[in-house]
């Protein structure tokens, strides 16, 4: 795999998981008629930042990290040789060109050859890799999405909200054209609550 899939593997570690779109949250009709309708937005790209993120999904995306970085690390080396023995080659076919060069058409093959059979070996890799990191995504990163859109559902329950869109994605969209209440914003807000809830449920879950 070359340096741009890596990255881009590493950023789907990262951010491309948030399965987290834009929610609508339905509450009670007294929420409606008690001075008009409460609604808020949460940026969930905030959501696996390392110091303010939610600790719980960080902590899921890491250890996910930690999993997979041999496979990087094992992608990495093979693009690596790749891009050597591409250089090999190109230089090869320099020589080759000159007059009297000792290179032979059968050398240069060998190389081609060499270079071919890799990155077969890197594309099946990463496939590999690939449906693997989807499927143990589902698994660690899966359950703590939908602890999160559980505790959303509470939170707006408690804060008297009707509707909760994802910053992000109206973002993304170009759907925001003007932000009148910055306090509409409470994406901090909203991770302190999540953070503040496990570290209760810690606190006072029964010793096994």
């Amino acid at each position: 795999m070359n340096q741009k899939g890596a990255t881009k593997m590493k950023k789907h570690a990262l951010i491309l998981s948030i399965a987290i779109f834009t929610i609508f949250l339905t509450l009670p009709a007294f929420s409606q008629t008690s001075g008009g309708m409460k609604i808020a937005v949460i940026n969930t790209l905030a959501f696996d930042d390392e110091k303010a993120g939610i600790l719980k999904y960080v902590n899921a995306l890491n250890t996910l990290e930690r999993e997979f970085q041999p496979t990087k690390t094992e992608l990495q080396t093979l693009a690596n040789k790749i891009e050597t023995l591409t250089k090999e080659y190109n230089s090869l076919l320099e020589q080759a060109n000159k007059q009297n060069s000792p290179v032979s058409q059968q050398t240069i093959q060998a190389k081609r050859e060499e270079i071919e059979k890799l990155q077969r070996e890197a594309k099946f890799k990463q496939e590999d890799a690939s449906a693997r990191y989807q499927s143990r995504y589902q698994a660690v990163v899966g359950p703590v999405l939908q602890d999160i859109m559980k505790a959303m559902q509470d939170y707006a329950k408690q804060k008297g909200y009707a509707l909760i869109f994802d910053a992000a994605k109206l973002d993304e969209g170009n759907l925001i054209l003007a932000v009148g209440d910055a306090s509409i914003d409470v994406t901090k807000d909203f991770i302190t609550f999540y953070n503040a809830r496990q570290s209760t449920t810690s606190t006072t879950a029964p010793p096994k």
